[in-house]
Protein backbone atom coordinates (compact mmCIF):
# COMPACT_ATOMS: atom_id res chain seq x y z
CA UNK A 1 0.00 0.00 0.00
CA UNK A 2 1.98 3.52 -0.90
CA UNK A 3 2.53 5.77 1.60
CA UNK A 4 0.02 8.73 2.11
CA UNK A 5 1.01 12.30 1.87
CA UNK A 6 -0.09 12.93 5.21
CA UNK A 7 2.61 10.23 5.91
CA UNK A 8 5.29 11.18 3.62
CA UNK A 9 5.12 15.00 5.81
CA UNK A 10 5.22 13.12 9.06
CA UNK A 11 8.20 11.21 7.62
CA UNK A 12 9.54 14.04 6.51
CA UNK A 13 9.57 16.27 9.71
CA UNK A 14 10.92 13.33 11.53
CA UNK A 15 14.06 12.82 9.13
CA UNK A 16 14.82 16.82 9.61
CA UNK A 17 14.60 16.49 13.15
CA UNK A 18 17.34 14.02 13.24
CA UNK A 19 19.35 15.32 10.38
CA UNK A 20 18.32 19.30 10.70
CA UNK A 21 17.77 19.58 14.25
CA UNK A 22 20.51 16.92 15.13
CA UNK A 23 18.20 15.29 17.55
CA UNK A 24 18.89 12.34 19.60
CA UNK A 25 17.62 8.73 17.82
CA UNK A 26 15.75 8.62 21.59
CA UNK A 27 14.36 11.57 21.29
CA UNK A 28 13.15 10.88 17.72
CA UNK A 29 11.79 7.85 18.82
CA UNK A 30 9.44 9.58 21.17
CA UNK A 31 8.36 12.14 18.19
CA UNK A 32 7.49 8.91 16.34
CA UNK A 33 5.48 7.42 19.01
CA UNK A 34 3.60 10.74 19.60
CA UNK A 35 3.05 11.52 16.50
CA UNK A 36 2.17 8.21 14.93
CA UNK A 37 -0.62 7.48 17.45
CA UNK A 38 -2.16 11.38 16.17
CA UNK A 39 -2.07 9.94 12.79
CA UNK A 40 -4.20 6.80 14.23
CA UNK A 41 -6.77 9.35 15.59
CA UNK A 42 -6.88 11.55 12.49
CA UNK A 43 -7.55 8.90 10.35
CA UNK A 44 -9.61 7.28 12.10
CA UNK A 45 -11.80 10.20 12.33
CA UNK A 46 -11.67 10.49 7.86
CA UNK A 47 -8.43 13.62 8.17
CA UNK A 48 -6.69 12.96 5.37
CA UNK A 49 -4.06 16.15 5.56
CA UNK A 50 -2.45 18.00 8.15
CA UNK A 51 -4.07 20.71 6.92
CA UNK A 52 -7.62 19.98 8.17
CA UNK A 53 -6.93 19.50 11.51
CA UNK A 54 -8.84 22.28 14.04
CA UNK A 55 -7.67 22.65 17.14
CA UNK A 56 -11.46 20.48 18.29
CA UNK A 57 -9.48 17.57 16.83
CA UNK A 58 -7.00 17.91 18.73
CA UNK A 59 -8.52 18.87 21.72
CA UNK A 60 -10.60 15.06 21.35
CA UNK A 61 -7.56 13.55 20.41
CA UNK A 62 -6.42 14.59 24.19
CA UNK A 63 -9.59 13.75 26.21
CA UNK A 64 -9.63 10.70 24.91
CA UNK A 65 -6.44 9.72 25.62
CA UNK A 66 -6.83 10.82 28.97
CA UNK A 67 -9.61 8.94 29.42
CA UNK A 68 -7.72 5.77 28.53
CA UNK A 69 -5.30 6.46 31.50
CA UNK A 70 -2.76 8.62 30.14
CA UNK A 71 -0.53 10.49 32.99
CA UNK A 72 -0.70 14.32 32.61
CA UNK A 73 3.05 14.36 31.81
CA UNK A 74 2.45 12.34 28.92
CA UNK A 75 0.10 14.43 27.61
CA UNK A 76 1.84 17.62 27.65
CA UNK A 77 4.72 15.72 25.36
CA UNK A 78 2.24 14.86 23.51
CA UNK A 79 1.24 18.49 22.09
CA UNK A 80 4.65 19.54 22.13
CA UNK A 81 5.46 16.54 19.45
CA UNK A 82 2.22 18.30 17.99
CA UNK A 83 3.23 21.97 18.20
CA UNK A 84 6.75 20.96 16.71
CA UNK A 85 5.16 19.48 13.86
CA UNK A 86 3.01 22.26 13.32
CA UNK A 87 6.16 24.90 13.50
CA UNK A 88 7.91 22.52 10.76
CA UNK A 89 4.74 22.15 8.31
CA UNK A 90 4.06 25.99 8.83
CA UNK A 91 7.36 26.97 7.72
CA UNK A 92 7.41 24.54 4.54
CA UNK A 93 4.20 26.50 3.99
CA UNK A 94 1.82 23.10 3.94
CA UNK A 95 -0.55 24.76 6.80
CA UNK A 96 -1.86 28.42 7.72
CA UNK A 97 -2.09 27.79 11.51
CA UNK A 98 -0.84 25.19 14.49
CA UNK A 99 -4.22 23.55 15.62
CA UNK A 100 -2.46 22.39 18.87
CA UNK A 101 -1.05 26.15 20.18
CA UNK A 102 -4.69 26.62 21.93
CA UNK A 103 -5.03 23.02 23.46
CA UNK A 104 -3.38 21.91 27.17
CA UNK A 105 -3.11 18.75 29.17
CA UNK A 106 -5.44 18.46 31.90
CA UNK A 107 -3.46 18.76 35.61
CA UNK A 108 -1.73 16.15 37.07
CA UNK A 109 -0.60 15.48 40.61
CA UNK A 110 2.92 16.75 41.06
CA UNK A 111 5.48 14.64 41.74
CA UNK A 112 8.69 15.03 43.18
CA UNK A 113 11.42 13.34 41.48
CA UNK A 114 12.98 9.80 43.24
CA UNK A 115 16.53 10.10 44.21
CA UNK A 116 18.80 7.65 46.68
CA UNK A 117 19.78 9.18 50.14
CA UNK A 118 23.65 9.45 50.09
CA UNK A 119 24.43 6.10 52.20
CA UNK A 120 22.66 4.36 49.17
CA UNK A 121 24.24 5.98 46.76
CA UNK A 122 27.42 5.41 48.73
CA UNK A 123 26.49 1.34 48.64
CA UNK A 124 26.00 1.58 45.47
CA UNK A 125 29.02 2.89 43.78
CA UNK A 126 31.19 1.11 46.12
CA UNK A 127 30.59 -2.14 44.87
CA UNK A 128 32.70 -4.44 43.80
CA UNK A 129 33.00 -5.40 39.94
CA UNK A 130 33.63 -8.56 39.15
CA UNK A 131 33.46 -8.58 34.80
CA UNK A 132 34.06 -6.54 31.90
CA UNK A 133 30.79 -5.48 31.60
CA UNK A 134 30.28 -4.70 35.79
CA UNK A 135 33.11 -2.37 35.25
CA UNK A 136 31.25 -0.33 32.37
CA UNK A 137 28.42 -0.11 34.17
CA UNK A 138 30.07 1.46 37.28
CA UNK A 139 31.38 3.80 35.17
CA UNK A 140 28.23 4.48 34.16
CA UNK A 141 26.85 5.11 37.39
CA UNK A 142 30.07 7.15 38.15
CA UNK A 143 29.51 9.17 35.44
CA UNK A 144 25.95 9.90 35.95
CA UNK A 145 25.91 10.91 39.60
CA UNK A 146 28.86 12.46 39.15
CA UNK A 147 27.66 15.32 36.71
CA UNK A 148 24.44 14.85 36.51
CA UNK A 149 23.70 13.40 32.68
CA UNK A 150 20.30 12.39 31.32
CA UNK A 151 20.06 9.16 29.59
CA UNK A 152 20.50 10.61 25.54
CA UNK A 153 23.51 12.74 26.82
CA UNK A 154 25.05 9.70 28.64
CA UNK A 155 24.51 7.00 25.10
CA UNK A 156 26.00 10.36 22.78
CA UNK A 157 29.09 11.16 24.70
CA UNK A 158 31.92 10.34 21.95
CA UNK A 159 36.05 9.58 23.30
CA UNK A 160 36.51 13.01 21.97
CA UNK A 161 33.86 14.55 24.54
CA UNK A 162 35.73 13.76 27.76
CA UNK A 163 38.57 15.82 28.51
CA UNK A 164 41.08 13.86 31.29
CA UNK A 165 43.37 16.82 31.96
CA UNK A 166 40.66 19.22 33.26
CA UNK A 167 38.31 16.28 34.18
CA UNK A 168 35.27 17.89 32.15
CA UNK A 169 32.83 15.92 29.88
CA UNK A 170 30.86 18.12 27.02
CA UNK A 171 27.75 17.39 26.55
CA UNK A 172 25.08 17.84 23.96
CA UNK A 173 21.46 18.31 25.52
CA UNK A 174 18.22 19.23 24.51
CA UNK A 175 17.38 21.19 21.55
CA UNK A 176 21.17 20.68 20.74
CA UNK A 177 22.44 22.61 23.08
CA UNK A 178 25.76 22.45 24.44
CA UNK A 179 27.38 22.70 28.23
CA UNK A 180 30.57 21.30 29.81
CA UNK A 181 30.27 20.05 33.06
CA UNK A 182 33.19 18.52 36.24
CA UNK A 183 33.60 15.15 36.33
CA UNK A 184 34.32 13.63 39.62
CA UNK A 185 37.80 12.03 40.60
CA UNK A 186 36.02 8.46 41.03
CA UNK A 187 34.37 8.89 38.21
CA UNK A 188 37.01 9.78 36.45
CA UNK A 189 39.07 6.22 37.59
CA UNK A 190 35.83 4.44 37.02
CA UNK A 191 35.74 5.58 32.81
CA UNK A 192 39.78 5.01 32.55
CA UNK A 193 39.03 1.64 33.79
CA UNK A 194 36.18 1.02 31.63
CA UNK A 195 38.06 2.15 28.42
CA UNK A 196 41.02 -0.03 29.23
CA UNK A 197 38.82 -2.70 28.70
CA UNK A 198 36.67 -1.39 25.88
CA UNK A 199 39.03 -1.83 22.91
CA UNK A 200 38.29 -5.68 23.57
CA UNK A 201 34.94 -5.06 22.07
CA UNK A 202 34.93 -2.19 19.62
CA UNK A 203 35.76 -1.93 15.56
CA UNK A 204 38.44 0.50 14.39
CA UNK A 205 36.54 3.86 14.15
CA UNK A 206 34.16 3.62 16.92
CA UNK A 207 33.81 6.80 19.13
CA UNK A 208 31.10 5.69 21.38
CA UNK A 209 32.40 6.02 25.10
CA UNK A 210 29.81 3.68 25.92
CA UNK A 211 29.49 0.42 23.75
CA UNK A 212 27.96 -3.30 24.10
CA UNK A 213 30.03 -6.35 24.00
CA UNK A 214 29.07 -6.26 20.40
CA UNK A 215 31.07 -3.32 19.79
CA UNK A 216 28.23 -0.94 19.13
CA UNK A 217 26.78 2.28 21.09
CA UNK A 218 24.41 1.19 23.51
CA UNK A 219 20.77 1.64 23.59
CA UNK A 220 18.47 3.53 26.29
CA UNK A 221 16.88 0.16 27.00
CA UNK A 222 19.66 -1.71 27.33
CA UNK A 223 21.33 0.64 30.06
CA UNK A 224 18.06 1.45 31.82
CA UNK A 225 18.02 -3.01 32.50
CA UNK A 226 21.31 -2.55 33.61
CA UNK A 227 20.62 -0.38 36.12
CA UNK A 228 17.88 -2.26 37.01
CA UNK A 229 19.78 -5.14 37.65
CA UNK A 230 22.35 -2.81 39.98
CA UNK A 231 19.30 -1.90 42.11
CA UNK A 232 18.38 -5.23 42.77
CA UNK A 233 21.88 -6.41 43.45
CA UNK A 234 23.67 -3.09 45.42
CA UNK A 235 20.51 -0.77 46.23
CA UNK A 236 17.51 -3.49 47.25
CA UNK A 237 15.35 -0.80 44.93
CA UNK A 238 14.55 0.03 41.63
CA UNK A 239 17.25 2.39 40.12
CA UNK A 240 16.75 4.01 36.83
CA UNK A 241 19.18 6.80 35.05
CA UNK A 242 17.21 9.73 35.67
CA UNK A 243 17.10 8.33 39.59
CA UNK A 244 20.96 9.48 39.59
CA UNK A 245 20.56 12.50 37.77
CA UNK A 246 18.40 13.79 40.97
CA UNK A 247 20.47 12.36 42.92
CA UNK A 248 23.25 14.62 41.88
CA UNK A 249 21.36 17.30 41.79
CA UNK A 250 19.40 17.21 44.85
CA UNK A 251 22.68 15.98 46.80
CA UNK A 252 24.34 19.03 45.36
CA UNK A 253 21.75 21.88 45.96
CA UNK A 254 21.69 19.95 49.91
CA UNK A 255 25.12 20.67 50.16
CA UNK A 256 25.72 24.07 48.51
CA UNK A 257 22.15 25.56 47.93
CA UNK A 258 23.45 27.17 44.94
CA UNK A 259 19.99 26.94 42.68
CA UNK A 260 21.67 28.49 39.46
CA UNK A 261 24.86 26.29 39.51
CA UNK A 262 22.59 22.95 39.69
CA UNK A 263 20.70 24.86 36.94
CA UNK A 264 23.47 25.38 34.32
CA UNK A 265 24.83 21.58 35.33
CA UNK A 266 21.62 20.15 34.75
CA UNK A 267 21.16 22.21 31.66
CA UNK A 268 17.95 23.14 32.65
CA UNK A 269 16.78 26.43 30.19
CA UNK A 270 14.54 27.72 32.82
CA UNK A 271 15.60 27.32 36.23
CA UNK A 272 11.14 26.72 37.11
CA UNK A 273 12.33 23.40 36.26
CA UNK A 274 15.33 23.01 38.73
CA UNK A 275 13.35 24.68 41.09
CA UNK A 276 11.20 21.20 41.75
CA UNK A 277 14.82 20.17 43.46
CA UNK A 278 14.44 22.65 46.78
CA UNK A 279 11.31 20.75 47.37
CA UNK A 280 13.56 17.59 47.88
CA UNK A 281 15.89 20.22 50.03
CA UNK A 282 13.33 21.31 51.90
CA UNK A 283 12.05 17.89 52.84
CA UNK A 284 15.67 17.15 54.02
CA UNK A 285 16.09 20.50 56.16
CA UNK A 286 12.76 19.39 57.60
CA UNK A 287 13.54 16.23 58.98
CA UNK A 288 16.64 17.53 60.52
CA UNK A 289 14.55 20.23 61.91
CA UNK A 290 12.25 17.50 63.39
CA UNK A 291 15.34 15.50 64.84
CA UNK A 292 17.15 17.93 66.42
CA UNK A 293 15.21 21.49 67.12
CA UNK A 294 14.24 21.30 71.29
CA UNK A 295 10.90 22.94 70.14
CA UNK A 296 9.76 20.63 67.29
CA UNK A 297 10.12 17.54 69.49
CA UNK A 298 6.53 15.91 70.39
CA UNK A 299 5.86 15.74 73.86
CA UNK A 300 5.15 12.72 75.66
CA UNK A 301 1.65 12.00 75.94
CA UNK A 302 0.64 11.48 79.77
CA UNK A 303 -1.29 12.69 82.65
CA UNK A 304 -1.22 16.57 83.45
CA UNK A 305 0.72 17.21 86.17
Amino acid sequence: MPESLIQTQLQAFLTYMQQQKQFSAYTCEHYQRDLDRLLSFLTAQGIESWAAVEIKHIKHWIISLHQHGLASKSLQRMLSSTRSLYRYLLKQGLVKHNPALGVQAPKGPRKLPTATDVDQTQNLLNAQTSDELEVRDLAILELVYSSGLRLAELLSLNLGDIDFTENLVRVTGKGNRTRVVPIGEQAIKAIQNWLSIRVQFVPEGELAVFVSKQGKRLSPRAVQKRFELWGKQHASQHLHPHMLRHSFASHLLESSGNLRAVQELLGHSNISTTQIYTHLDFQHLAKVYDAAHPRAKKKNTGDPA
